[in-house]
Formats: structure tokens, C-alpha cells, sequence
């Protein structure tokens, strides 16, 4: 990769951290992004960094076995980004946050963990799709890498149980999109509990999917 290539995407990783950050999609230190390189390596957020002042030659760059080839160490979470990406090799990119509404989601007991969110609307069926619960695990062990890994070939987003959402795209900008789009319908699923909302029929949901893929 060139390093005006690399430079663009290093910039890219900063404006949509910032623009998450400032929008309240994460806060503090918590959060990841990382993008997949031409040469199977990936950028990835540092550890400990906040989104909203990311340094973009502190970014770290790994090889495509993991290894820090440049910059800061990468997140602790480096290991769902990297599970993820060995089950989906058109993602080209990856975006974990504890956005409230869908780290909310995640808490409810009663939630269908096959389908967490029905398809409220067209552009959630377009954008992630069905979305299971991956399981509780503590923050940093790898056998929830593990747990994503079984689920990341059929599905582009999972909701981590009492985390957060990981989300996949076919470009930076379409990971950020269905992350978003994740948390708005969050936001709308609560607001509707009870109130037994008009979900998308299977037969609608089956169109957009023929007619909208992912990646």
C-alpha cells in the first residue's frame, strides 16, 4: 500500500472516530475501529485512545498475523476485530462501540438471542441484518473472539451481551453507516416495547436482502 493510501485511511479512521465521539455513540476510551489493508494486515485504534482525539501516526498497523508493525500498541480488543475478518473476507472494515441504546438491548432478558432487534425498518434489514447475542464474557478474554467467530460467517453485526455491538462493512464508511443505523433502531426498539409494533413481514425482509447485499 502506497502511503498516500495508507495517510487517506488513517485520516478517514480519525473523522469517523470523532464524528461518533462527538455525536455521544461512545465515550471515554471505549470503543474500536479498524480497517483491512491490501496486504491482509489491518489499522486498528489504539489501546486506551478515545475515538474523538484519535493521533493518526499513533494508529496502530498490524500484520496480517497480528503483529505491531508501527504505532501504538492496538486495542485489547483486537482479538473480535481479527475473528471477524478470518470469517468475513469481503469486510473491509470493523466498528465496536458501547453505544447506550444498543448496549441497553444487549441487557434485556427477554430478547430473542437468534434476532435481537425485529426488522423495524427497511434500511436496519439493509444495513445489519438479523443480529444474535453473543454470551457475557469478561472484557478482554479471548474465547469471546471465539464466540463471535461462530457466528460472524452468517451474520455482519453481533450484539456482545452486557458490551456492545460489533460491526462489519464492505468499506469504513459502511461499517459506520450499519453501526448507526444499529443504534437508531435500538433507540426505536426500546421506545416501542409494548406497544407491539408493525415489523416487516418475512416476505419483505427476503426482498431487501435479495435486492440490498451487504457484503
Amino acid at each position: 500500500m502506497s502511503r498516500h493510501a495508507d495517510n487517506r485511511l488513517r485520516e478517514q479512521i480519525v473523522t469517523h472516530g470523532k464524528s461518533l465521539f462527538d455525536r455521544g455513540l461512545t465515550m471515554g476510551s471505549s470503543g474500536n475501529i479498524s480497517v483491512r489493508l491490501d496486504d491482509g494486515g489491518w489499522l486498528m485504534t489504539p489501546t486506551n485512545a478515545c475515538l474523538g482525539r484519535l493521533d493518526p501516526a499513533r494508529i496502530s498497523r498490524l500484520d496480517r498475523d497480528g503483529g505491531l508493525l508501527g504505532g501504538d500498541k492496538p486495542t485489547k480488543e483486537s482479538f473480535l476485530h481479527m475473528a471477524m475478518y478470518a470469517e468475513r473476507p469481503r469486510s473491509q472494515a470493523i466498528v465496536h462501540l458501547h453505544s447506550t441504546h444498543s448496549v441497553a438491548v444487549s441487557c434485556l432478558p427477554d430478547i430473542d438471542t437468534h434476532d435481537c432487534i425485529p426488522p423495524l425498518t427497511a434500511y436496519y434489514v439493509m444495513r445489519v441484518g438479523r443480529l444474535p447475542l453473543v454470551p457475557y464474557h469478561l472484557p478482554g478474554d479471548t474465547a469471546l473472539g471465539d464466540a463471535v467467530k461462530g457466528l460472524a460467517g452468517r451474520h455482519s453485526a453481533v450484539l456482545l451481551a452486557n458490551h456492545g455491538p460489533v460491526v462489519a462493512g464492505k468499506s469504513l464508511e459502511a461499517a459506520v453507516y450499519a453501526t448507526e443505523e444499529l443504534e437508531e433502531t435500538a433507540r426505536l426498539f426500546l421506545l416501542l416495547r409494548g406497544e407491539n409494533p408493525r415489523c416487516l413481514t418475512p416476505e419483505q425482509v427476503a426482498e431487501l436482502e435479495a435486492r440490498f447485499p451487504r457484503d
